[in-house]
This record gives structure tokens, sequence and C-alpha cells, in this order.
């Protein structure tokens, strides 16, 4: 039951309302208040502060059933545009972190990882496959603008003919165009633009810090006009709060140039669910627990369900009708074929440097 959370109020500019300790802390911090420490300025607090993240080593591997990579790169731990229901929030915890307020202002910036990159492209045993770009945080949220991760990526994997695909919700990545876009007329470069509303005053609440839903659909008309092959993912679909854009969504993207199209039901994992919980009751207490029947009526009687194969679109009669009406709106705006395939054999290892 939503009752369960004690709504706070939101921070300006912040997704999440709260900052509790991961699952892996031996304790629990419970604010109290005294009457002795002054009181907090909701405005000053939570500052985004970025580290240098050591890590020595920067492909991930994949090999879950439901998603289309088997490497990934993310150049950024933690994400500053605070969209609540982002997936890979408990990821924080692994540090000792909050996957709340923690999360999105507490940020790890791998300045190394071009370096790193031409270090592993560069082995005799490595095999050249699609690199995914930005699957976990957002590859091009604001602090890239400062450090410049993700373009020191993307030239390497330019002169290295390397194929990549790109997923952001960020107009930064057109600042990239020139890079892509030649790429892309190689059959090197695909990006996937993810919408997750068209409502403004829905989506400053629900992820405030990216950038706005229909300057999104604009992200997607630069670089269709490039010649850039633009997937959009509608994700997640809320029930109740974003499920009855979807046609309108799908259109509009058709509309921008977009040439395929995917969706996801939102999920909520481990954390994610209790920071949901705690958004929904704040900004829309009157529709909270709506939104959460159908949750479980889509999860099989719970607020989650990891299973491959039904985690992404959910089970029963509302994930059934969400499938339905996808399918009808891709076909009519002639999204139904998939990105065009990447090629692997134009790849030159980099040289050392």
């Amino acid at each position: 039951m939503i009752d369960r959370y004690d709504p706070k109020p939101p921070r300006k500019g912040r997704g999440a309302l709260s900052n509790d300790d991961g699952r892996f802390e031996p304790y629990r911090h419970v604010r109290s208040d005294d009457g002795w420490t002054p009181q907090e300025d909701p405005e000053s607090a939570f500052k985004t502060t970025v580290t240098v993240d050591q890590s020595q080593s920067i492909l991930v591997r994949n090999q879950s059933p439901d998603v289309p990579f088997e490497q990934s790169i993310n150049p950024y731990r933690g994400c500053e545009h605070g969209c609540v229901y982002c997936f890979a929030r408990p990821t924080h915890t692994y540090l000792g972190w909050s996957a709340g307020l923690d999360f999105e202002t507490k940020l790890l910036a791998k300045p190394d990882a071009p370096r790193l990159l031409r270090k592993e492209l560069g082995r005799t045993s490595y095999r050249c496959q699609v690199l995914a770009l930005g699957t976990n945080t957002d590859p091009y949220q604001p602090v890239e603008r400062r450090y410049r991760i993700t373009r020191g990526i993307l030239e390497l994997l330019a002169v290295s003919d390397h194929p990549v695909c790109v997923t952001t919700k960020s107009s930064l990545v057109e600042r990239d165009i020139d890079l892509l876009a030649p790429m892309a007329r190689r059959g090197l470069a695909t990006v996937s633009i993810s919408v997750t509303t068209l409502d403004h005053q829905l989506a400053r609440r629900l992820e405030p810090r990216a950038t706005a839903p229909r300057r999104r659909i604009e992200i997607i008309r630069r670089l269709a006009g490039a010649g850039i092959p633009v997937h959009v993912s509608v994700a997640p679909i809320v029930p109740v709060l974003t499920d009855l854009e979807l046609e309108t969504l799908i259109a509009a993207a058709a509309d921008a140039g977009a040439v395929s199209a995917s969706y996801i039901l939102l999920r909520l994992p481990l954390e994610v669910n209790g920071l949901f919980q705690e958004w929904l009751a704040a900004h829309y207490p009157h529709k909270a627990e709506h939104v959460m029947s159908i949750i479980r009526q889509s999860r099989g009687g719970c607020e989650y369900d990891p299973r491959f194969g039904a985690r992404k679109h959910g089970t029963g009669i509302f994930a059934e009708m969400i499938a339905k009406r996808f399918a009808l709106a891709v076909k009519r705006a002639g999204l139904e074929q998939s990105l065009p395939p990447l090629i692997t054999d134009l790849f030159s290892r980099p040289c050392e440097k």
C-alpha cells in the first residue's frame, strides 16, 4: 500500500525524494530534529559532485537474452537526469551510497575510458561486435559537457571503424553528429532516443534534468536529417500517467524521422520500487493506488517480475492491451522495421599510444 511511505517535499531539479541507505549497509540512518541543528536549505543541499572512477577495465559483457547486444560501455556511474524510474539506481548501493538522491548527485566519471578502450580493442584476442554506449546511465548527461568522455570514445571508434549503438535522452548527442553521421554512412552507427512522455509538466517531475520531451522529438529530426538511423524507445510506459500517449508519441517520432520503435513497461527493481511509490504519493496521491494496482496486475500480482522474457513488457490484460496498441501504432506509423544491422568487417585495431 502507498501509505507505508511518508511523502517528503520534492527537491527542485531532483527526481528522488529521499536518500535511504542501500540494502547492503549494516545500519540505517533516521533523520531526527533535536532543535539544535540549523534547518537544511532544500535548494542548496545535494549539490552534484563528480569523483574520478579508477576502474581498470571498461567493457561490460552481457549474456541477458532480453537485450540485443553483448558488450557495452558506461562512461559515468550515477546520472544527474534524476529519472525516478531509472532501473540503474540500485547499482549505486554497490558503492555504499543510496539509490535515491545519491544516485543523481554523487556521480563517478571515467576519464580513462578512451585509453582503456584503445587497449582493449588493440588486443589480438578482441573480436569486433557492436558496442552499446549508454545502456545503464546516459552517456550524454550534463557532466559530459565538461568531461567529454563519450566524445573521446566515439573518436576512437570512428578511427577504428568500430560499430556503435548509442542510447540517450539528451540533446547533447547533437554535438557529435560530425562523428556519428560519417559512421552511419558506413553502416557503423545508430542512435536510440528515449521518450517517456510529451507532457512537459509530467516530464519535469518524472525526469527533472533530462531534455524536454518536445526537444527530444527535435533530436530525432536532426539526427535523421544527418542520415543517422534513429530508433525511438518509449520507455518506460507508466500505467495511468503516460500510457494514453502511446499512439501520439509514436506518430510524433515517425514524423520526425525515426525508423523503428520499441517500448518497455515500467520496471521497479529493488530500491526503485520504494522511490517510485514515494514519488507517486507526493506528486499524484489520488492516482497512486490506481497506478500500483495496474503494475501488480502486470507483474503476476507482485510489484516487480525479474524473469527474462517478462520483465520488459509484463503479463496480464493490461500488458496485452499495451502490446496490441503498440503493434497497431507502429504499423500505422511505418515503424515496423528494425534498425539497419551494423557491420563489423571494417574494423581495424587502433595503434598503440
